[in-house]
């Protein structure tokens, strides 16, 4: 490819987890090289209406939790249809009628969460033959819901804690399924992340509060048995060329109480990171194996940040797989990379650079 890359960087979306997105994005458009890349920012409201942005994205105003929030006053609206032939975006524009731009040769679809991280703008930029960073359409789909990530990973031998899957018909028997898990447990949306939404129950007259806090943000409730352990979380990058994934150094997550909520992972300064984490070297040998053994089980392609649990006999868990996480340089997944020796405009470098030779389709 000759000339600058053409790269549409896509935020926002109609999940809870629309203000990390548009942190996220406002980070790595800082971050692209103006004379590589020319860039078209697209921002999508909490309603779902994509319109033009300004490539700095991380100038958008402060919703009511002081987060930034894309608006439709944010500019222009725009349509990516699901049509090859078309090549790119097109602009609706009322006082000139569609109009399309020019054509776009990579999107970076930085959402997280249900409508954006889950399958189905993926399934939407395939049908538009556009390639696009990260998982395709099966791995963000099964990655995002928790209960058949669990049963993928299951199924290739690879180590999980306990879980229930509770929905609102199952509130009258919840307390008996939950019960053999033993206490504390943990209650979180099954199709969610940023620990939205998530509680620790200690006591099981608890329980129905948790499950109703679940449920406010998916019907399908996840009940996992707390697992003794440090919390270590490895970075994944999909091999370039056909390469098989290379893993990062691992970090470990200090939480000075509680657990890592929402408030821990983006407000609370209390909470603690060490990057790298102090591992043994075998066990940070062990760490980067089965991280990419996990990115491989779903067919995860592009990126991903695996968060395990390390018990005291030195057993490992998988607790997720996150296809698309935070991507401030503040965040885990491009910390753990500086720390392995690749830095925040590299990272975002070889990401475009893989999802273009990839393609879409069959791959």
């Amino acid at each position: 490819m000759t000339g600058r890359i053409r790269v549409a960087v896509v935020f926002g979306g109609r999940s809870s987890e629309h203000s990390i997105s548009c942190i996220s994005a406002g980070s790595v458009l800082a971050a692209l090289d103006p004379q590589r890349y020319d860039v078209v920012a697209i921002g999508i409201t909490r309603d779902g209406h994509w319109v033009l942005a300004p490539d700095a994205a991380h100038e958008l105003r402060a919703g009511g939790d002081g987060l930034p929030v894309v608006e439709d006053s944010l500019g222009s609206a725009v349509a990516l249809p699901g049509d090859p032939g078309v090549g790119g975006l097109v602009v609706l524009d009322p006082g000139e009628g569609p109009r399309t731009l020019a054509g776009v040769d990579v999107v970076f679809p930085l959402l997280h969460g249900p409508f954006g991280e889950d399958g189905t703008v993926q399934g939407l930029l395939e049908l538009a033959g556009i390639p696009y960073v990260g998982s395709g359409v099966l791995a963000s789909a099964v990655s995002m819901d928790k209960e058949f990530m669990k049963l993928v990973l299951v199924a290739r031998g690879l180590p999980i804690g306990e879980f229930v899957v509770l929905r609102e018909a199952d509130r009258a028997v919840a307390a008996d399924r939950v019960r053999p898990l033993g206490l504390p447990v943990f209650v979180k949306p099954s199709r969610a992340g940023s620990s939205i939404g998530i509680s620790k129950v200690d006591d099981l007259d608890a329980l129905d509060g948790a499950l109703a806090a679940a449920w406010e943000h998916d019907p399908k409730a996840l009940v996992e048995a707390a697992v003794d352990g440090r919390e270590i979380e490895c970075a994944v990058l999909a091999g370039f060329g056909g390469g098989r994934p290379e893993a990062s150094l691992p970090a470990e997550v200090r939480v000075a109480s509680g657990f890592y909520d929402f408030e821990a992972k983006y407000l609370d300064k209390g909470t603690e990171f060490d990057v790298p984490a102090g591992l043994e070297a075998e066990t940070t040998a062990a760490v980067r194996e089965m991280a990419v053994e996990v990115f491989e089980a779903v067919d995860a392609k592009g990126l991903a940040r695996v968060d395990f649990f390390l018990r005291p006999d030195g057993r490992l868990v998988v607790n997720e797989i996150n296809t698309m996480p935070g991507f401030t340089p503040s965040s885990m997944f491009p910390r753990m990379w500086a720390a392995t020796g690749l830095g925040y405009p590299a990272l975002v470098d070889r990401l475009l650079r893989t999802a273009i030779a990839d393609g879409v389709g069959l791959r």
